[in-house]
């Protein structure tokens, strides 16, 4: 099982002074955490118009099982997610635990109830850029274990009901989730250098005025 939740050190590292640049420092061989305010992080996003000409969502192979250990990356983030120990039969087949959607702040017991959300959607990731990526980079996307925001459990209803939407057509419906929403996408976005458009631009910065101290941190992806 690959996906580590690193909470308490985010938390950690959110509690430091930030360097002139945003930049934590990290070990020789590993890429530095970037620890950004939310307002700054939103200015630092490049914007640009967005298509989906050619989109297909078999373009991103998603749900693949990384590390051969039978669990998908669909189990892998029920696993890490879930806020008991989870039951998992044969197979890596999740079929109990404790999960929290923040969305909406429904608390679950049954997976089945539940959708791995991409917090920024395949969809919109091809408007923004991916489009022009390889197709192993595009896995590597679909399939982020690497982050913790990337992928979150969340009601099926609400991951439904977002679709391919951005935070100028969709956000979540618990009001106090939307600056953490916020900052758990322009983390997605910046960590794999993804564009917004203008729209998107503007509700992320109006979101960002109201949220305070908002800060988000991401490792750019390799």
């Amino acid at each position: 099982m690959i996906k580590t939740l690193a909470r308490s050190a985010a938390a950690f590292l959110l509690s430091l002074p930030l360097g002139a640049a945003g930049m934590t420092p990290a070990a020789a061989d590993e890429p530095a955490v970037v620890v950004l305010p939310l307002a700054e992080a939103v200015q630092a996003l490049p914007v640009a118009a967005e298509t989906r000409e050619g989109y297909q969502r078999t373009r991103f192979k998603h749900w693949i099982d990384a590390d051969h250990d039978s669990c998908s990356t669909r189990a892998e983030v029920l696993i890490a997610e879930s806020r008991i120990e989870p039951v998992i039969e044969a197979g890596c087949k999740v079929t109990a635990g404790l999960w929290f959607s923040y969305y909406d702040g429904a608390t679950l017991t049954d997976p089945r109830g539940l959708d791995i959300d991409h917090m920024v959607p395949l969809a919109e990731a091809w408007d923004s850029g991916a489009a022009q990526w390889t197709p192993a980079r595009r896995e590597a996307y679909a399939n982020d274990l690497d982050a913790d925001r990337s992928l979150v459990a969340v009601t099926a209803r609400t991951n439904r009901s977002k679709a391919d939407q951005d935070p100028a057509q969709w956000l979540p419906p618990l009001t106090d989730a939307r600056c953490t929403y916020a900052a758990d996408w322009v983390a997605t976005k910046l960590r794999w250098r993804l564009a917004v458009d203008e729209p998107e631009r503007q509700v992320l910065g109006e979101l960002s005025a109201g949220c305070g101290r908002q800060t988000l941190e991401y490792t750019p992806a390799p």
